[in-house]
């Protein structure tokens, strides 16, 4: 089992041309998940990564490879991501008129299922699938690119859903990404976050294995200090 607060760095922010030595350095600060961003250009006004680069990370290696898909039809490649060996697949609700039938898709192959919210969506949008979701995705600033700062209406979800998996006992763990970093990690973790995207934060500093292990230590105090 996952820790209580996990920092997921997200590749997106990392150089590529040195992609082994920063997944290593990560993995030295403590990283249990990497955090795979996948925009096709036409969801988002972007384009990053997509199977064969899932599928060298997965012989690279052994963390949990947590893939976001930013794709319109994203039902489409779910086995696709699946066989390359991701081992969360979270899928934003506006990309399919099907969302329950994806989740099943991707919880049917043993992997984790995740729904995604972005900034401008309500957290009821979700009311018929979080008791069978395995985590939601809080996107904290507009999906795309990374850099961006921190959008502070995103706690307000955090805290949502939070309180609804408290009141219905569902199981779904809490992620957040978007502009986090030292500044507000704390706020997003008494909110109810557990998971920590942090890509700029990690990978644009001198350190990224500091980086990781001091995201998580502010990260842990937080949720100690939680009444």
């Amino acid at each position: 089992m996952l820790p209580a607060i996990e920092i997921a760095p997200s590749i997106l922010a990392a150089d590529f041309a040195r992609l082994g030595e920063e997944i290593a350095a990560v993995e030295r600060g403590g990283a249990r998940i990497l955090h795979v961003d996948v925009m096709d250009g036409h969801f988002v006004p972007n384009i990053s990564i997509g199977v064969p680069v899932v599928s060298s990370l997965r012989k690279a290696t052994t963390l949990v490879l947590d893939v976001h898909l930013m794709i319109e039809d994203a039902a489409r490649y779910v086995g696709a991501f699946a066989d390359a060996g991701a081992d969360m697949i979270s899928v934003h609700q506006e990309t399919t008129p099907h969302l329950d039938r994806v989740l099943a898709s991707i919880r049917e192959r043993e992997i984790e299922a995740g729904v995604v919210l972005n900034p401008a969506t309500p957290v009821a949008t979700l009311s018929e699938v979080l008791p069978v979701v395995d985590f939601v995705l809080v996107m904290s600033v507009n999906p795309g690119f990374g850099g961006q700062k921190f959008i502070p209406g995103s706690l307000d979800k955090l805290r949502q859903l939070k309180e609804l998996r408290s009141r219905y006992n569902w199981t779904y763990r809490i992620e957040v990404d978007g502009g986090m970093d030292l500044q507000n990690v704390s706020d997003a973790v008494r909110a109810g976050a557990e998971i920590i995207v942090a890509g700029t934060s990690v990978f644009r500093t001198p350190d990224a294995a500091e980086a990781v292990r001091r995201l998580r230590q502010v990260a842990s105090e937080a949720l100690a200090q939680k009444v």
